[in-house]
């Protein structure tokens, strides 16, 4: 027995525990770390035989409090195995989980992004005397052991663009895709294609790809573990965390840590804890679909059992998805939910195809945006009674009938013969110009001009389309409180451009908040805009008894929720709304950044489903106006970041329908909403001297450790970087829009 090699694997043991435990004073670490050290103090005097018997006691010792240890985790212990250089990896997983495996996309420090990796792997199953080998589309993030170049699993915008495209890689090979979130979020950069842009792609594709997709959860963290998150079955490993945020983020924001300043890290623990972030924590609140049980304080590479099991649960999950899918599954899928409670059965003895039909494929979405439109519904407030449910089914009911009828059925039919018509019109008028050409030219011949009403009238009939004169600007009845001041406003350009000195009645009235010499445009309340973009009177709100409330009874959110309901008379951040602009119908979701920065928990997320498919039923175009958002409410957990692919789900419905789907930025607009289903819009624009981006200039700068110009957010730094496809003057955005409406969209928008 080699008694050096046996003390060093202790002393690795022994670091390993320390380091999850961190600064904390454990007994049983304490214990472990004095036994150890006396049995390494007495080596050298004591006989072989008592060494051996010593070091057999010793590490007998140390799987006994290991165990003891693994039943005190915190969620914050958990955070430090995920994060640990010892940790299993993907290539790990590749090597053990899998039977071959081909890495695409680059390799090592000379891939594209090395944080990112794809295998096309496969897996061998022996059913009887057949042998089937499996080709599965293998995509994570990667960590390695240590390994800089990697970046700690924070991906890039081009290393999400990578995963993208080998998805639709496996979904033209008809292959399931297993995706492995491993990260602490995404690198916040905006460069081309830009972190929120990249991220809102990826769920927007990702929610319509024809395959299973298998998603194993280790660490998750926030929109970085979203954009390769979206999946039909989301496993999760019991000794990792999925979150909205990682527990030092929160405790930054909730101790309003500035730059510089350390967290304290009771406040750390404390925000772990109370976010939710466990695989307990996510399989309660229904975001997970089952958990991998790891060995004790967490799975490392030596651990051969656990990549068995994980085998076992990967190939369960495929073999589940494919059989809810397809016909002739009765006694298979029965056999399957049989192994998935019997530990010790192997998923290999059933055969199952790995390939899909035309209708598995559409059953396979519709399974998949049902499944995520169900998800964190418990977590939302609807103080409707019951007659004004049924109400508001029957309603909803109605406009579908409707809409079958009248755009599905009969429209479909209609425009049948309405392109016929046109095109026998235009073969007569073909024969009708040529039987009367001669005459036209001895009428034009003799011909006088007939003055300039007639000349007018031949104008309007020779036009392609008439630009209509926009009607007079609608009287104000909203008038800002800023304007009540009698104060004179300097303009922050003022060092650059010279500008006056403004009078406030001014410039928050007749000049809606913009510098009339520089253009620069100061805030202002939401409520300008429902004044001045829309119809008079005709805004009729809707949803509005849909509040926000604390799903996971977050210390303090309560109180922060009434002052925030009782200040600004909402009662969550999103406002849903059908309106006219110029006599069009629009439904609007509005986040108003006044209610708790505007960010996005379960009740907004639910109003801007609902919206989006009230438009849908309707046919009506639908609009978003970001008035300002902070991204998603952490106090929410997992329970907001989910609202991310179930807010995407529902726009790429309502977009297939041939729906115009525009959103306008105002003010401030970071994070998760902007990289998902603000971000998926093909028609955005941006309110001038608005910032929109992934993340804030404090989080870019501590996490790149780069200086980062203080325009980097801008609506022109957006527009260059393609992010959005225009800027506005606020004062032009009611004849925007309506431009917008009358110009751009989907295949059915009837209004025209």
């Amino acid at each position: 027995m080699d008694i050096d090699k046996s003390v060093l694997e202790l002393r690795e043991r022994l670091k390993y525990i320390q380091d999850i435990f961190g600064p904390k004073e454990n007994e049983n670490v304490l214990l472990l770390r004095a036994k150890l050290q006396e049995f390494e103090d007495q080596l050298s005097r004591l006989e072989s035989a008592e060494q051996i018997r010593q070091l057999s006691s010793l590490e007998d010792l140390f799987d006994f409090l290991e165990k003891k240890l693994e039943r005190q985790l915190s969620p914050m212990d958990k955070v430090r195995i995920v994060r640990h250089p010892q940790r299993i990896s993907l290539k790990d997983i590749l090597e053990h989980v899998y039977d071959n495996y081909t890495e695409i996309g680059g390799q090592d420090e000379y891939s594209v992004d090395p944080s990112m990796l794809i295998a096309r792997a496969y897996i061998t199953r022996r059913v009887g005397n057949k042998v089937y080998n499996q080709s599965v589309m293998v995509i994570g993030q990667e960590k390695g052991h240590g390994q800089e170049f990697r970046n700690g699993g924070s991906v890039k915008p081009w290393g999400n663009a990578k995963a993208l495209q080998y998805m639709k890689v496996a979904e033209t090979e008809n292959i399931p895709i297993h995706a492995y979130v491993n990260t602490p979020g995404a690198f916040p950069i905006e460069d081309y294609p830009g972190a929120a842009q990249q991220i809102a792609r990826n769920l927007y594709e990702m929610a319509g790809l024809r395959v299973p997709v298998i998603a194993i959860f280790s660490e998750g963290g926030s929109g970085g573990a979203e954009a390769i998150g979206l999946a039909d079955v989301r496993l999760m490993l019991s000794h990792g965390y999925y979150s909205v945020i990682s527990p030092e983020g929160a405790a930054a924001i909730e101790g309003r840590i500035r730059q510089g300043q350390r967290v304290p890290p009771e406040l750390v623990e404390t925000c772990a804890k109370q976010l939710k972030i466990t695989a307990e924590d996510n399989l309660s609140l229904g975001l997970v679909d089952r958990i991998v049980q790891e060995p004790v304080l967490g799975a490392r590479t030596e651990h051969y059992d656990f990549f068995r099991t994980l085998r076992q649960e990967v190939i369960n999950a495929t073999d589940e998805i494919i059989l809810n899918v397809r016909g002739m599954n009765y006694f298979r899928t029965k056999a399957i939910m049989r192994q998935k409670k019997s530990p010790g059965a192997n998923a290999e003895n059933i055969f199952v195809r790995w390939k899909l039909g035309s209708g598995a494929r559409d059953r396979l979405l519709w399974k998949r945006y049902q499944r995520f439109m169900r998800l964190s519904r418990h977590a939302v407030l609807d103080r409707r009674s019951m007659g004004q449910k049924i109400v508001d089914f029957g309603v909803d009911l109605g406009w579908s009938v409707h809409s079958f009828f009248k755009y599905d059925f009969w429209r479909k039919h209609q425009k049948k013969f309405s392109n016929l018509a046109e095109d026998v019109g235009a073969e007569f008028q073909v024969i009708l110009n040529k039987c009367f050409a001669p005459i036209k030219r001895i009428k034009g011949s003799l011909a006088t001009t007939e003055g300039d009403a007639n000349g007018n009238e031949q104008c309007q009939l020779t036009q392609l389309s008439r630009w209509e004169e926009q009607e007079a600007e609608s009287k104000k009845e909203y008038v800002s409180l800023k304007a009540k001041r009698d104060t004179t406003i300097t303009c922050p350009n003022t060092p650059i451009h010279g500008c006056l000195d403004m009078w406030a009645p001014d410039l928050y009235g007749e000049w809606a908040g913009v510098c009339i010499h520089c253009g620069h445009h100061f805030p202002m309340e939401y409520e300008w805009y429902l004044s001045n973009v829309y119809d008079k009177d005709s805004i009729r709100e809707f949803n509005a008894q849909i509040e926000a409330k604390n799903p996971l009874s977050y210390e303090g959110l309560d109180l922060k929720l009434e002052e925030a309901k009782s200040k600004t008379g909402m009662k969550s951040s999103c406002m849903t709304f059908e309106a006219t602009i110029n006599g069009v119908h629009v439904v609007t979701a509005m986040l108003a950044a006044g209610f708790r920065g505007g960010s996005v928990g379960a009740a907004e997320g639910e109003k801007f489903i609902r919206a989006v498919d009230r438009a849908r039923k309707k046919h009506f175009p639908f609009m978003a106006y970001v008035h300002g958002t902070a991204g998603i409410r952490i106090q929410e957990g997992t329970l907001g970041v989910i609202q991310m692919p179930r807010c995407t789900m529902a726009v790429r419905r309502y977009l297939e329908d041939g729906g115009l789907y525009l959103v306008v930025y105002d003010t401030n607009s970071y994070a998760g909403p902007v990289a998902s289903f603000l971000g998926c819009s093909p028609y955005q624009f941006a309110i001038r001297s608005s910032r929109v981006g992934f993340a804030g200039l404090g989080v870019i700068q501590e996490t790149t450790g780069m200086p980062v110009d203080p325009h980097y957010h801008g609506a022109y730094q957006a527009l260059s970087r393609g992010h959005i496809q225009g800027v506005w003057d606020r004062r032009e955005m009611r004849k925007n829009v309506y431009q917008a409406l009358q110009t751009v969209g989907g295949r059915n928008l009837y209004y025209r």
